[in-house]
């Protein structure tokens, strides 16, 4: 299921005080958020201020696309994640180049948009529907056991052959081909970092032949397992895997704490750690992985740096945690679009995160994290900063039956 929504107009074609009045305006949930980190007095012209950025218009759903087949292993797991996604992008993605979109055509005879026998415009790699969604250079995967959010650097954009949201679709798919194949309802011990590492080298060789496309990307990926308790009892267990500047939190609502977070890892200021083209970093080396113990109804969250370079951690858990409240209680939701399945509760979770840090994203005076490393650095920077925002949410469940 995916979802559109519209997003307000550019506002950055209005005169400053309008603009300030309509952006405040178009998003009247989230005032109360705002109000603290906005001033009217700003509606004055500032002008060491950055121009206004509009973004893509987001979208929203519940899994992304997955293969037509029931004979997926972890379908039988005792545990499952309900999920939700939310992204926008800041600019569209660079189309995919062949062999990924579609087969090049073998002779002059043949159409030359696509090949004539294959008319399936999804994009695919060896025969694979490529999994996962792109969101500008970012990319996601989410699934009922498993979930990613990879951050393609955006700066490959402007190199001859540079194409981050191809790394970072690609990194994900090989990762969660990797899941299919290699884990089952029943294994006693899984290897994510082995998993990550295949994932990075078949990344490298489909981008290496029969075409070389450059770029590199950030991983955080998350795994739904169990483990078995003395008495028989079985437990959810988390495996999350993290290299670079993405986030996993892990939040107990029951008990409204964080009971885990992925730390980032930087070669320097807005230089994260990274895999691909010309970079020094492996999963093999440089991956972390965390084993986390889970109990029903906690919360999965992965995020790109679009939300964390925006908001701080403990505004993401309160925009969480309010939501889940607010949807639990029955509030007014004031979303435009009907919602009617049962990972709902989860989609309207993301959506308000990514509201809050587009808020952010977009208001050229408003204190950001970004800000404050920026300022730590020496160097003088004010407002969010604009960039793809991806939100994956996920809360553990006990399969049915």
């Amino acid at each position: 299921m995916v979802i559109t929504a519209r997003v307000p107009p550019l506002l950055s074609s209005l005169p400053r005080p309008t603009r300030w009045i309509a952006a405040l305006r178009s998003s009247p949930s989230t005032l109360v958020n705002a109000s603290a980190r906005t001033v009217w007095a700003r509606l004055g012209p500032r002008p060491t201020a950055r121009l206004y950025h509009a973004a893509v218009w987001p979208s929203y759903g519940v899994t992304t696309p997955v293969p037509d087949r029931n004979d997926l292993a972890l379908t039988k797991a005792p545990f499952r994640f309900e999920t939700g996604y939310a992204l926008c992008a800041k600019r569209p993605s660079r189309p995919f180049p062949p062999p990924f979109l579609s087969p090049p055509s073998t002779s002059f005879s043949d159409p030359l948009t696509t090949h004539s026998l294959s008319q399936d415009k999804r994009l695919s790699v060896k025969g694979e529907l490529v999994r996962g969604l792109n969101n500008g250079d970012d990319a996601i995967v989410v699934a009922e056991n498993f979930l990613g959010v990879d951050d393609g650097v955006g700066a490959w954009a402007t190199k001859p052959r540079g194409h981050a949201a191809l790394w970072s679709r690609l990194l994900l798919h090989f990762w969660a081909l990797e899941l299919e194949r290699r884990v089952s309802a029943d294994a006693p011990s899984l290897d994510p970092i082995e998993y990550l590492q295949s994932a990075y080298e078949e990344t490298l060789q489909a981008t290496t032949t029969p075409t070389e496309w450059f770029g590199t990307t950030t991983s955080a990926t998350a795994l739904l397992h169990w483990t078995q308790e003395q008495d028989g009892t079985r437990k959810p267990l988390l495996y999350v895997t993290n290299l670079g500047d993405c986030k996993v939190i892990v939040i107990r609502p029951s008990e409204e704490k964080v009971l885990f977070r992925t730390t980032e890892q930087w070669h320097w200021f807005d230089c994260p750690m990274q895999l691909g083209t010309n970079s020094v970093d492996t999963p093999r080396k440089d991956a972390v992985l965390s084993k986390i113990a889970l109990q029903e109804d906690d919360i999965v969250l992965a995020v790109s740096d679009g939300v964390m370079d925006n908001l701080w951690e403990h505004e993401v858990v309160k925009v969480v945690l309010d939501s889940l409240q607010k949807w639990d209680n029955g509030g007014s939701l004031d979303v435009p679009s009907p919602l009617d399945s049962s990972n709902d509760r989860m989609v309207y979770a993301a959506r308000e995160v990514l509201s809050a840090a587009l808020n952010i994203a977009q208001d050229p005076f408003a204190e950001s994290p970004y800000m404050e490393k920026a300022i730590d650095e020496g160097l003088a920077i004010e407002g969010g900063k604009m960039d793809d925002i991806s939100v994956v949410i996920a809360s553990c469940k006990k399969r049915d039956g």
